[in-house]
């Protein structure tokens, strides 16, 4: 899988890497540490709420929130488009963040006072998503329990919803609730889209930072196998076996591609004067009479050469007279 299709969802992968791991570097992590009491009932400090959602707390979360991106968020934009979905993700990061301050208000006396999982809301919401519109390519089953091609994720999100209890379950939580709300359409959340002037500037001075976004390319070239027993062995045994060094290839030939084949070799045990001539007199009465030594391959004669040429008219002569050969 790449990341065709899927710009934004690469950029998110590659932005909160970049700032996850620029706040280790630099000790800045206290930053994006989001806490109702004293950062925001006593220092007023309300900018936390929109930049806890730029960094990671830790490098676990991280790595998983990179695992989820790539295989659950590369499927969900595709589906939606890359305007659709930079619309969803900012829709559901502004939501969480309002739903996340409710829950410090009403849960901080039984516990919950912070919350430091970074942007995970949006990625249980992608989550989300990713269940409702992405069909699972095949089942299996561990120990009679069924599972998915879809369940591994599912597991890793729910590592990640239980390994900071409350505050990781809450988090989780908001996440799944915050796709539902987007699911359900309320509020009419569907419908909304960035700016056209966002989208001009992404695509001008973002776009070219996140790098190609071609799919790898996959050779059309299938070599032979190679021996794997010791060479002694291949040279005692098949020293004198025909060596199979031919090149397979599964691409469409090139119209000036076809090459004729070669002639059978001459008889061995006559004489080179009776096999050149015998040669030469074999291959011109097989012009004449339309036959040949190597079975399936026959020298076609002018009309048929012609009325294939006015068909195709594109095709050229030698390839015409190649297939008619191997007819």
């Amino acid at each position: 899988m790449s990341f065709e299709n899927a710009s934004v969802t690469k950029g998110l992968m590659v932005s909160y890497g970049i700032t996850s791991i620029l706040a280790g570097i630099f000790d800045v992590k206290h930053y994006f540490h989001l806490q109702l009491v004293p950062h925001l009932s006593r220092h007023h400090q309300y900018w936390r709420l929109a930049l806890h959602h730029l960094a990671f707390s830790s490098s676990s979360d991280l790595f998983i929130a990179e695992l989820l991106l790539y295989n659950v968020g590369v499927h969900v934009e595709r589906r939606f488009g890359s305007v659709k979905f930079a619309s969803f993700a900012l829709v559901s990061t502004i939501i969480a963040t309002i739903l996340e301050l409710l829950s410090l208000i009403l849960f901080n006396r039984v516990g919950h006072n912070h919350i430091t999982m970074g942007p995970s809301p949006l990625i249980f919401s992608m989550l989300y998503q990713y269940s409702r519109i992405v069909p699972s390519t095949y089942s299996y089953r561990i120990f009679g329990v069924p599972l998915t091609n879809k369940s591994m994720f599912y597991l890793l999100a729910l590592q990640t919803a239980i390994s900071r209890l409350p505050s990781s379950g809450v988090v989780a939580v908001i996440g799944v609730l915050v796709g539902q709300m987007y699911r359900s359409d309320l509020a009419n959340l569907k419908a909304y889209r960035i700016s056209p002037m966002m989208v001009d500037f992404a695509k001008r001075y973002l776009l070219p930072l996140v790098g190609s976004l071609r799919p790898p390319r996959r050779t059309n070239r299938a070599l032979p196998d190679s021996d794997s027993r010791p060479s002694s062995a291949r040279n005692t045994l098949f020293s004198n076996a025909p060596q199979n060094d031919e090149v397979i290839t599964t691409a469409r030939p090139a119209p000036s591609a076809a090459v004729p084949r070669p002639r059978p070799e001459a008889n061995p045990i006559s004489a080179e004067s009776d096999a050149a001539s015998g040669s030469v007199m074999r291959e011109w009465v097989n012009e004449l009479t339309g036959r040949t030594e190597a079975p399936g391959i026959r020298v076609p004669p002018e009309t048929e050469i012609a009325q294939l040429s006015s068909m195709f008219p594109h095709i050229q002569r030698d390839v015409i007279v190649a297939t008619l050969q191997r007819r």
